[in-house]
């Protein structure tokens, strides 16, 4: 199959959109296709992924004002020049936002099949950044989305939502985790000694540093004694974190092999957000051998099982997310039976596997638009 993949980001930017992207179109070469990526622009500055499986096509762009991190999408005739000149079979919108829609208006000019796969809880931002606009963020989803042949949601909490709010023609499609990057064996003694030189028990989140991430919530588990707090990300929220989080140690970004040796230092996750529509950290913490503290809520359902492989706490509350610290951080039985319980629930979560399943997807559609050509 020749696909297109029209993502809202793409290496060298860090978030699970780019990192999704980034491994469809690897298993798609894998397996003999062939992708193209068509992605905003990159910061002057930053060098584009010189590891990208295929042919990527930058389309310009400007920051998200208030969140340089960010980059949107501007106007460009790339897009369909590239669906026509690469003649897609299917088109694959990740995420589809602003670029997406785009690809999703030249899909419908052109008759090509269109599979929207959604992994940003837009309604949940609106709440966050705006304080409203939910209902305007549900219409923008539903009219994306609703022109798709079909839409991929990472979780059941995502498919629920989805489809309560009208949104048709939805299948479920998780998300792979590389087992042999993160595993336990990377596990890293002389950086736990920098990271805790009086032998605390270290406390990790990963992920970006923003308002709807909640980390704020690890303060309680901050002031456990005996504890540290190891934060690896980057975002606007990081200057107010680190007056938020007294003692905590923040690492910045880190990507590859460095983070799975990070990963695999500590010795409890704590997820803090909300609106994850997956949450890929909490699948890597669990490769990694670790047990996870996550909302009760959005795709970190799916991924942890309550009491066997870590422990679900209301969303925002930060005494239950303190709690939760203190009982692994006193049972360090009961941390290494949801570490190994973790790992064995992930193993057969590759990003082949997956990426068959996506496949399959593809197919059913182009079969679908073939039998209705056909009536």
């Amino acid at each position: 199959m020749r696909v297109v993949i029209v993502s809202e980001s793409f290496p060298p930017d860090v978030n699970g959109v780019a990192h999704c992207a980034l491994q469809t179109a690897r298993h798609l070469v894998d397996r003999g296709h062939a992708p193209v990526v068509v992605a905003p622009a990159p910061a002057p500055g930053n060098k584009p992924d010189a590891f990208a499986p295929c042919p990527v096509v930058h389309v310009p762009s400007l920051p998200l004002p208030g969140y340089p991190q960010v980059r949107v999408a501007l106007p460009s005739r790339r897009l369909a020049a590239t669906l026509v000149e690469h003649r897609a079979d299917v088109v694959h919108l990740a995420s589809p936002f602003v670029l997406g829609v785009r690809g999703m208006a030249a899909a419908a000019r052109l008759g090509i099949p269109a599979v929207a796969v959604y992994q940003t809880d837009l309604a949940g931002y609106a709440r966050t950044y705006m304080g409203a606009g939910e209902s305007a963020a549900w219409r923008r989803i539903r009219a994306v989305h609703g022109a798709a042949d079909l839409t991929l949601a990472p979780s059941s909490s995502a498919l629920h939502d989805l489809e309560s709010h009208g949104v048709p023609r939805v299948r479920l499609w998780p998300r792979g985790v590389d087992t042999e990057r993160f595993r336990p064996e990377r596990r890293d003694e002389a950086l736990r000694r920098a990271l805790a030189p009086n032998g605390e028990l270290i406390v990790g989140y990963v992920g970006r540093l923003a308002p709807e991430k909640q980390v704020e919530l690890l303060a309680g588990a901050c002031g456990l004694q005996g504890v540290r707090v190891v934060v690896v990300g980057d975002g606007p929220s990081r200057p107010g974190l680190e007056q938020a989080l007294p003692g905590a140690v923040f690492l910045g970004r880190r990507t590859g092999d460095d983070l799975a040796r990070v990963f695999a230092s500590f010795d409890v996750f704590a997820h803090t957000g909300p609106f994850e529509t997956f949450c890929q950290t909490v699948q890597e913490a669990m490769a990694s051998g670790l047990p996870v503290v996550a909302p009760a809520a959005g795709g970190p359902l799916d991924l942890v099982a309550h009491g066997h492989t870590g422990l679900l706490v209301p969303p925002g509350d930060a005494t239950a997310v303190r709690d939760a610290v203190r009982s692994l951080a006193a049972d360090a039985a009961l941390r290494a039976a949801y570490g190994t319980a973790g790992r064995a629930t992930v193993e057969g979560r590759t990003w082949a596997a997956v990426g068959d399943q996506l496949i399959g997807h593809y197919a059913q559609v182009l079969a679908g638009r073939r039998t209705a050509v056909a009536a």
